[in-house]
């Protein structure tokens, strides 16, 4: 069987793959989603969706239903043997989600499914990646295995979200550069009496670090550290005895849903693209679950990619436009894994002299506000920004309103904003500028003063005050480097 169609095929239906596809779909990509498990996950595994994933899910258009089954957390607390030493606050300031939302990622990837099926698409289930190779005509040949019967398919694009373990990155001889924790974990998801449900709480201990991740005001997760794994899967006698030891007081564990050991690393691929094969999710990136960033990086990664693979197959897509993807976001999971990692070392820390320093300077430097701040900002995903990269002059801030919203507030085209007071006259050269790039660019008046360019990705490439027609000019400038001007392109998707 040969099939020649296909854009983008996406390798893996965890949450990136499906929300990968998702994002294929709505903006008219062909795309096929295989996976090699026989259906999807029946497990919670990751859990926490940050206010920049569930802005970004807003501008996806795919936020509701996550919604309705989120259990909102709003505070985070460090408590260490029954003593609280810090309560922050998570509630930050322009967003609509000033909470971290408690999906677990069983339901995260049925919604996701859901609305993929509504969309048109299907994961196709029982098939395994066999092989992907570029070929000379610039396209990518795979071969497929399905109940026995090997396919070959060709793709415009390959894309690897297919786990810790990934054929892709495997495939294309990517290294994974890191290392493995020392100590195993545990995760047990449990039925509780009814306690804290708006507050994660760690709980760090000499006998090492426990993390309660509330899903409902009965139910949560507990993460922590064991010296070795007593039986095949933790049981409920042990959960409550780690609850016992190292959780505050009040809170009872009445049944076990489910639970598992596991061990950890911190690794990451130097590389994230060779040629027209990318990876992206757990297949380029692995670390501590404290902090709750892994499922949220990997989404990230497919948002920043989404939009580049359909410019790319309109053919509008200069190559710094795709490069751009692993100049982006290798420095982005360098910073996620550094934090992680320094998380889980302070909470597990079995030094007792590190000990008593931290629960010294805890309490201390959680009332800074500036320390507020910066642990919001990275915890919530709010404060990535892709500065230092070649397609923005600028700090490439986030950028969020309501014309963003919904799913149709901005897909594969960069915004041009012009704030209300810019007099008539300037208009006429933005009007022209928009024209002369019509393809990937639209004009709307912005809220503040001066010029904004944002991205399809909601990120600010360029922003200025004061004269129009020099950043008109930077504007331009920006597009060159990334698109191919419109009466250069050959082929045209739409």
């Amino acid at each position: 069987m040969q099939d020649t169609d296909i854009q983008v095929l996406i390798v893996g239906a965890g949450p990136v793959g499906l929300f990968l596809a998702n994002e294929c779909a709505r903006r008219g990509l062909t795309c096929r989603i295989v996976e090699a498990r026989p259906s999807q996950s029946t497990h919670s595994k990751a859990l926490a969706i940050m206010p920049r994933t569930m802005e970004i899910f807003d501008m996806a258009g795919v936020v509701g239903p996550f919604l309705q089954h989120a259990n909102r957390v709003t505070t985070v607390a460090i408590v260490p043997q029954q003593r609280t030493l810090a309560r922050i606050p998570f509630r930050p300031a322009d967003t609509p989600y000033r909470f971290v939302a408690m999906v677990p990622q069983d339901m995260t990837e049925r919604l996701l499914v859901e609305e993929l099926r509504r969309k048109g698409g299907a994961v196709e289930y029982d098939t395994a990646c066999l092989s992907a190779q570029e070929q000379s005509d610039g396209r990518v040949g795979v071969t497929l295995k399905h109940n026995g019967k090997t396919s070959q398919v060709t793709a415009g694009f390959v894309i690897g979200c297919d786990g810790a373990h990934s054929t892709i990155r495997h495939l294309l001889n990517l290294p994974f550069e890191g290392k493995q924790y020392d100590v195993s974990f545990m995760l047990a998801d449990v039925m509780t009496n009814e306690w804290l449900a708006d507050t994660l709480h760690l709980c760090p201990h000499p006998s090492g670090a426990l993390a309660i991740f509330p899903m409902s005001a009965t139910r949560c997760r507990v993460v922590a550290t064991v010296e070795r794994a007593d039986g095949d899967a933790p049981s409920l006698d042990m959960v409550r005895r780690l609850l016992g030891e190292r959780a505050p007081a009040g809170i009872d564990a009445r049944s076990l849903v489910w639970s598992s050991y596991f061990r950890i690393h911190h690794r990451q691929a130097g590389q994230l693209r060779a040629g027209r094969i990318f990876i992206a999710g757990d297949a380029a990136h692995i670390h501590s679950p404290f902090g709750g960033q892994g499922m949220n990086t990997g989404l990230h990664d497919a948002w920043n990619l989404a939009w580049k693979l359909d410019l790319a197959a309109c053919g509008y897509a200069a190559e710094d436009l795709l490069a751009s993807y692993a100049t982006e976001r290798l420095p982005v999971i360098r910073r996620v894994i550094g934090t992680t990692h320094t998380l889980t070392r302070v909470m597990d820390a079995r030094s007792k002299f590190v000990q008593i320093v931290r629960n010294i300077a805890i309490p201390l430097v959680t009332q800074l506000p500036a320390f507020r701040r910066a642990f919001m900002m990275n915890l919530s995903g709010l404060g990535v920004a892709y500065g230092g990269s070649p397609i923005i002059d600028g700090a490439g801030e986030r950028y969020f309103d309501e014309s963003l919203r919904g799913g149709n507030g901005i897909r594969s085209r960069f915004l041009l904003l012009v704030g209300d007071d810019a007099p008539k006259p300037d208009l006429e050269p933005a009007t022209r500028l928009a024209a002369a790039w019509s393809h990937v660019l639209e004009l709307r008046r912005g809220r503040t003063s001066g010029l904004m360019l944002i991205r399809p990705d909601g990120y600010v490439a360029y922003a200025a005050r004061g004269d129009l027609s020099e950043g008109l000019q930077s504007v331009h400038s920006l597009l060159e480097r990334q698109i191919v001007p419109y009466r250069s392109v050959s082929t045209v998707k739409h």
